[in-house]
């Protein structure tokens, strides 16, 4: 049977997998190329029991997925699993047996589920989607079994079952005794205390560790201010410019309350998100940017296709723009989709403060999506709260570098519940925005139906279902979402999350918000379009456009690599026990202790133009104005701490043509793509936007901590 493993009450189920081109890494025993996913983590040998004959491998190809990286809904990674078989014997030779079947199983081994007939060659398994597995090959007496019972010849075991448990009986010297983290002269009014830990997750002290605190001075906002004497930020206003007009945008602090804690934080025009840009596509607007925070700061509007001296990345395009100054920004609107604004000036403390809000470009044609009775913007974030307030941030270097600064408590629109109303029948349009420092969210409703529309640079070629979305920092989704009958419908966050104290996966589940259905039913009735998966025939004709580059060679390959410096022996001892195994993408920051002791100074997140050997801000590309490039990305697995990598690149847009080789099926214009950990990734990019623009990871700890380039058009 080929299939899907998934949990399920009572056991395990196998659901038929979609019908999708047979693609997985190469596991052939060459040498490896750097620019090939990894065998590491895509590759399972299966080993002979002594005394039997045969040898094989399971490639883990990348399973059907419209995102970045295939998650099941309760956020379990899926695989489409590929076995090679070569040397068996009959299985006539080992006693009263007819077939070779393939079996997966837990750890625990039970439940153990048939994958089907194999033999000597190659045979396509369907998906696995367990967390930890293992593979066996076995002679039946029938090649229908549903229960192992003959002679097992081959099992191997699935990457993530390496994961070790960590003891924590560690020495307590320091690598040098010079890097004395707990030396830093620390401010009165600010102090460093130990980050927390996630709900139902116990953190374990590490000795020699668990008394560091970052090696340089913490920082927190608005110092010597009286919050009481801040304005309380305000929820978003919709802006509807007309073309030509101007508008005034502040930064500025406001005093905010969350979960208890009075806190001093940022906002725009007091507002948290800042005001929400509702324009029609093609639309020019004139934006005077005010700095009223007490840092420098400048505004860069993520995904348009703008001028590239209104772009806001100092050091490239402009100066940064000091405390009580103010930058004029030209701001064009050339591409429908929804978009976002933030500081390219350590967004690390200012985005993560609240500096951030929506733009939602409507398009020229009026029926470019299916109606909708409702929409809601909503803005996906975190932040790190202790009992005595904000995780303190530091002005000389940044802190968690890392991981990225993974917040314990999850916010929609700054808030820590969202909620909303609906009728029975309503399709209610999602515009998802992730603003979060470094966590990647896979939210869904159950319970509903929820349909794929569009991305960050508009539509889908053609609309699909889905049960969930997986949303890295940066990047932006359109569902449509039809509520049923009345009832509560929560919007939640799924995802398996590690221990990595013991090596195991537990799940996380966090309500976002709720959405009460009641009332008579919705009118007018979308029932009928909802139910139809529309092929989008202009952003079709647009993609044909392009057809004839799909297959050619790169043009650049990048590797996306890490450099550690002098961190603290402890840490660096958790590092190389992690080392075994690197998930593909982290989901949840389940050691916060250990994380937030690195910072930039120790730290150095690198992306290396593989032709030429330049790294970050060296590399100097140039293209021609309208010259159509392929750029082909490599997440290095080999690196003492490697982690998943959102790539955003300025001023353009670029198709993702395929992931660790599979081909995407379903295209749509993007900006931002998220690399797994071990993984390549191939982009099209369209050089239609003249001037110098950077790239660079938007996991704004790795950001500030070297992962930037710059390209220059025309």
């Amino acid at each position: 049977m080929r299939g899907w493993l998934v949990a399920a009450a009572g056991g395990w189920l196998v659901v038929a997998a979609p019908a999708r081109q047979s693609a997985a890494p190469s596991c052939d025993s060459g040498p490896p190329a750097v620019t090939s996913p990894s065998r590491d983590l895509y590759c399972m040998e299966l080993v002979p029991r002594p005394g039997m004959e045969g040898s094989g491998v399971v490639e883990l190809g990348r399973a059907s997925s419209p995102y970045d990286v295939a998650l099941t809904p309760e956020g379990s990674t899926r695989y489409q699993a590929t076995l090679v078989l070569a040397g068996l014997p009959a299985p006539s030779s080992l006693g009263p047996y007819s077939a070779w079947v393939a079996w997966v199983a837990p750890p625990s081994l039970t439940p153990m589920r048939a994958l089907g007939k194999v033999g000597n060659g190659r045979f396509e398994l369907g998906e696995i989607a367990w967390d930890k597995f293992v593979v066996f090959v076995s002679a039946e007496r029938s090649a229908t079994a549903t229960r192992q019972t003959g002679r097992v010849v081959l099992r191997g075991f699935s990457p993530s079952i390496r994961m070790q448990q960590h003891s924590m009986d560690m020495p307590t010297g320091r690598s040098d005794a010079a890097h004395d983290h707990t030396a830093m002269k620390m401010p009165d009014s600010v102090r460093w205390f130990m980050p927390p830990s996630r709900p139902r997750h116990r953190m374990v002290a590490m000795p020699g560790v668990d008394e560091l605190v970052p090696a340089v001075a913490p920082w927190l906002p608005g110092a010597g201010v009286d919050p009481s004497r801040l304005p309380e930020a305000r929820a978003r206003e919709v802006i509807t410019p007309r073309d030509g007009d101007t508008l005034t945008l502040t930064a500025s602090l406001v005093r905010r309350t969350l979960n208890g804690r009075r806190l001093v934080m940022y906002a725009y025009n007091g507002q948290v998100p800042g005001p929400l840009l509702s324009v029609k596509q093609g639309t020019s607007i004139v934006v005077r940017f005010r700095n009223a925070i007490d840092m420098p700061s400048a505004v860069h509007w993520h995904g348009l296709r703008l001028e590239n001296a209104s772009d806001g990345a100092p050091g490239v395009t402009q100066e940064e723009v000091k405390p009580g100054n103010d930058f004029v920004y030209r701001v064009r609107f050339p591409d429908e989709g929804v978009y976002w604004y933030h500081p390219h000036v350590r967004e690390d403390i200012q985005q993560d403060l609240g500096l951030y809000g929506n733009m939602l470009v409507r398009p020229e044609r009026p029926d470019a999506f299916a109606p909708a009775n409702r929409e809601e913007v909503l803005m996906l974030d975190d932040i790190l709260l202790g009992e005595a307030g904000l995780v303190p941030y530091s002005r000389e270097a940044t802190t968690h570098s890392l991981m990225g600064r993974f917040g314990n408590i999850l916010l929609v629109n700054g808030e820590t519940s969202w909620s909303a109303t609906a009728r029975p029948g309503e399709v209610m349009r999602l515009y998802l925005t992730n603003v979060s420092n470094t966590r990647t969210f896979n939210v869904g409703i159950p319970g509903t139906r929820m349909k794929l529309v569009g991305a960050d640079i508009g539509r889908y070629t053609r609309e699909a279902w889905v049960d969930h979305v997986t949303i890295a920092p940066a990047q932006r989704y359109i569902v449509d979402v039809r509520m049923p009958g009345p009832g509560r419908f929560a919007l939640v966050n799924r995802v398996q999350a590690i221990d990595h104290n013991v090596g195991n996966f537990f799940p996380e589940v966090d309500t976002l918000g709720v959405i009460r259905v009641s009332g008579a039913p919705a009118s007018p009735d979308h029932a009928v379009s909802f139910r139809t998966l529309r092929t989008n025939r202009d952003v079709v004709t647009d993609v044909e456009r392009y057809r004839s580059w799909f297959t050619r060679a790169p043009d650049k390959d990048l590797l996306l690599t890490l450099r550690l410096g002098n961190l603290p022996y402890g840490v660096m001892q958790m590092l190389r026990k992690d080392a075994a195994y690197a998930h593909p993408v982290e989901m949840s920051g389940t050691m916060p202790m250990m994380d937030w002791l690195a910072t930039s100074r120790e730290t150095e997140w690198v992306m290396r133009d593989l032709a030429t050997g330049r790294e970050n801000m060296a590399i100097n590309w140039r293209f021609r104005l309208g010259e159509v490039v392929k750029i082909r990305l490599s997440n290095d697995r080999s690196s003492l701490h490697p982690m998943g990598h959102p790539i955003h690149l300025h001023g353009q847009r670029f198709l993702v043509l395929s992931h660790n080789g599979v081909p995407s099926t379903n295209l749509v214009w993007k900006d931002t793509v998220l690399l797994p950990v071990g993984g390549t990734v191939e982009l099209l990019v369209e050089m239609t936007n003249p001037g110098k623009w950077m790239m660079h990871c938007h996991i704004a700890e790795h950001l500030q901590s070297g992962m930037m380039g710059v390209f220059e058009v025309g």
